[in-house]
C-alpha cells in the first residue's frame, strides 16, 4: 500500500521504544487486508505535548501507548474507557472525530488469551502473583469482567499490592485477599485455585531458568499463565506442563492486546495469524 494523502497513521508512544515489535506486527496486519494505514514508533519524552500534537493531525487514528505513559496520558484526553478507569492506566488512544479515547487492552487481551486457551474463569478461583502495571489490568479485569468468584494477589512489594487489593474490593463485590509472595503462601494458596498468572519479570531472558513457583506446588487441576513472552517457553511453563497443567503462553496475551488495539482502529477483525507469525518468527 503506498502512503498518500489519505493515509491513516497509528503508532506506539514510549521511552523508549527502539525494542518495539509493534511497528512490525500492525504494519504486516494493515498489509493483509489492504488498509491505507501506517504504524510508527514515536519515542517521547513530554506525553502532554506529544498528545496535542497528535490531536492537531487530521489523519491520526490512534496509538499504543507504553512505560512510562501509560498512567500519565489519561489527563489529556477526552475520556477514558470504563475498565481503564477502574485501573488507573491506559494502554491504547482511538482518535474518533476529532475526540481521543482511552483503552487498556492489556486487560483485554489477558482475558482474550485465557479464553481462546480454553480457561474457565467465570466462578473460580485466580491466584495472582505481582502487582505492577500489568498484573493491576489483569486483575481488575478479572475482577469486573470475568465473573471469577475469589481473587488471590501474592506480590514482593507489600505497598503496591495492599493498594491494588484495596482498590479492587472498593469497585467490586469480589473477594479479595493479598499476601506477600513467598513459598510459604504460594503453597496455602495454590491447592485450591484454579488458575495462576504469573505477572513478574521473573524467568524473562537472559534469566529464563528462574521461576517464582516451585515445581512441587503444580497440579493438573491448574491453568498456568505467564504473561513473560521472551523466552517462548518459560521455566514455569515448562514445570506446569510437566505437572499435567493446561498453559498459556505470555505471547498470547501480548498478540490478543495488539489484535484489541488493530480492530479499534480500524474496526475490522484482525488477522490473528499473520500478527502471531510475526511475533513466533522474532523470537524463533
Amino acid at each position: 500500500m503506498d502512503i498518500d494523502a489519505r493515509t491513516q497513521f497509528c503508532g506506539v508512544i514510549g521511552n523508549p521504544v527502539g525494542h518495539s515489535l509493534s511497528p512490525a506486527i500492525h504494519n504486516a496486519a494493515f498489509r493483509k487486508l489492504g488498509l491505507n494505514f501506517v504504524y510508527l514508533a514515536w519515542q517521547v519524552e513530554t506525553i502532554g505535548d506529544a498528545i496535542k500534537g497528535l490531536r492537531a493531525l487530521g489523519n491520526f487514528r490512534g496509538a499504543s501507548v507504553t512505560i512510562p505513559h501509560k498512567v500519565a496520558a489519561i489527563p489529556f484526553l477526552d475520556h477514558v474507557e470504563m475498565t481503564a478507569q477502574r485501573i488507573g492506566a491506559i494502554n491504547t488512544i482511538v482518535a474518533e472525530k476529532g475526540k481521543l479515547t482511552g483503552y487498556n487492552t492489556d486487560a483485554t487481551g489477558a482475558l482474550r488469551a485465557l479464553k481462546e486457551g480454553g480457561v474457565e474463569l467465570k466462578g473460580r478461583h485466580i491466584v495472582v502473583l505481582g502487582s505492577g502495571g500489568a498484573a493491576r489490568a489483569i486483575a481488575f479485569a478479572l475482577a469486573v469482567e470475568a465473573g471469577v468468584q475469589r481473587l488471590t494477589l501474592l506480590g514482593i512489594d507489600d505497598s503496591e499490592r495492599t493498594v491494588l487489593a484495596q482498590d479492587i474490593r472498593s469497585q467490586s463485590a469480589l473477594t479479595v485477599e493479598d499476601f506477600h509472595l513467598d513459598e510459604t503462601t504460594l503453597r496455602r494458596a495454590l491447592p485450591e485455585a484454579h488458575v495462576l498468572i504469573h505477572c513478574t519479570p521473573v524467568g524473562m531472558s537472559p534469566n529464563a531458568d528462574t521461576t517464582s513457583v516451585p515445581a512441587s506446588l503444580l497440579h493438573a487441576s491448574l491453568s498456568v499463565m505467564d504473561i513473560v513472552y521472551n523466552p517462548l517457553e518459560t521455566r514455569l511453563l515448562k514445570d506446569a506442563k510437566h505437572a499435567g497443567c493446561k498453559t498459556i503462553p505470555g505471547l498470547e496475551m501480548f498478540l490478543h492486546q495488539a489484535v484489541a488495539q488493530f480492530e479499534l482502529w480500524t474496526n475490522q477483525p484482525a488477522p490473528v495469524d499473520v500478527m502471531r507469525t510475526v511475533l513466533e518468527s522474532h523470537f524463533r
